[in-house]
């Protein structure tokens, strides 16, 4: 199935300029969007309360986010737990609660945490009489920054274990390339998340690793592609080479990021608010990524001036073709 023509010539090379010197300043926003708007945090992030219900009989999530937010509660993160009875509640923490709960010796905290507890209670208590509550607790935002931090580590150590992945499949110049534009789908997936303040949680979190794994998929077939022609081909210039091995791929590119949408939009429209945030995540990043593989990867590659001599294999009769002068 091909969505273009395989053996089109659109040169994509051509406007490279313009391609690089947007993605360019895509990363620059991004990062001024970071750096000033922030990222809206969630629970799981900045701390707060947690509350365990049970319920006498099945009870939709909805219906009980619907009955928290009805008495005030805003933004409650509510999930199921096993079943259709058992429900996790989880709330922000408000300043006054937060700096009660700073206390050194424990004894406010926990009085804090049982009035948000007994308040969420009666809330629900309103609407459904046989609620009872089964445990509380408050959650500090020592434990938001730790999960910061190491989710911090897990997307740089993602970015270079496929860098180093690359530079033993391919070259070093691919493992640049990949590094680059994985840093850039990464900067401005946040970018617009910063930019809409949509909520950042660890399903977010998880998703945001996620792009960074599907966006270097088409960057490894369309490298692949050219090594595959640089040694097929006679007389080529890079250019010519990387244009047509971009041409080559781009009904695959198209249709693999066209039918990972569809299923991240049904997700978004039928998986419910749990998983909301890691759909719309997933949809910007496979477009960011998409176009990156596209438009900037491969500009790249040339800038660094990548040839047919880095891509030869390694023979005993000849083994300087492998290596450049």
């Amino acid at each position: 199935m091909e969505i273009f023509n395989h053996n089109a010539n659109v040169n994509f090379l051509g406007i490279r300029k313009y391609t690089i010197g947007l993605a360019v300043l895509l990363m620059i926003a991004s990062v001024g969007l970071i750096f000033t708007k922030g990222l809206n945090y969630a629970l799981d992030f900045t701390g707060g309360i947690s509350v365990e219900v049970s319920y006498p009989q099945p009870t939709d999530v909805g219906q009980v986010r619907a009955a928290l937010q009805k008495h005030g509660f805003e933004s409650p993160l509510v999930q199921s737990l096993g079943g259709s009875r058992q429900m996790s509640i989880r709330l922000q923490a408000k300043e006054d609660t937060a700096d009660a709960a700073a206390d050194k010796s424990g004894a406010t905290s926990s009085a804090a945490a049982d009035k948000v507890a007994n308040d969420v209670l009666a809330a629900l208590k309103a609407e459904t009489p046989g609620v009872t509550m089964t445990s509380h607790s408050f959650v500090t935002s020592a434990v938001g920054d730790e999960v910061k931090s190491d989710g911090s580590v897990a997307a740089i150590f993602v970015i270079i274990g496929i860098g180093l992945y690359l530079w033993m499949r391919f070259e070093r110049r691919f493992a640049i390339a990949a590094l680059v534009t994985e840093v850039h789908d990464v900067l401005v997936t946040l970018g617009v998340i910063a930019l809409v303040q949509r909520e950042f949680d660890l399903t977010v979190l998880a998703s945001v690793l996620a792009v960074i794994g599907y966006s270097i998929n088409d960057k490894v077939v369309v490298f692949d592609r050219i090594r595959e022609l640089f040694r097929s081909a006679r007389k080529a210039e890079p250019e010519e080479i990387l244009n047509r091995s971009i041409n080559t791929t781009l009904s695959r590119t198209i249709i693999t990021s066209l039918f990972t949408g569809i299923t991240m939009a049904a997700l978004y429209f039928i998986g419910g608010p749990a998983v909301e945030g890691f759909a719309v995540t997933m949809l910007i990043g496979i477009v960011v990524g998409t176009l990156s593989s596209i438009f900037v990867a491969s500009p790249i590659l040339l800038w660094l001036g990548v040839s047919k001599k880095d891509l030869m294999p390694v023979t005993k009769e000849n083994p300087e073709l492998a290596r450049r002068p």
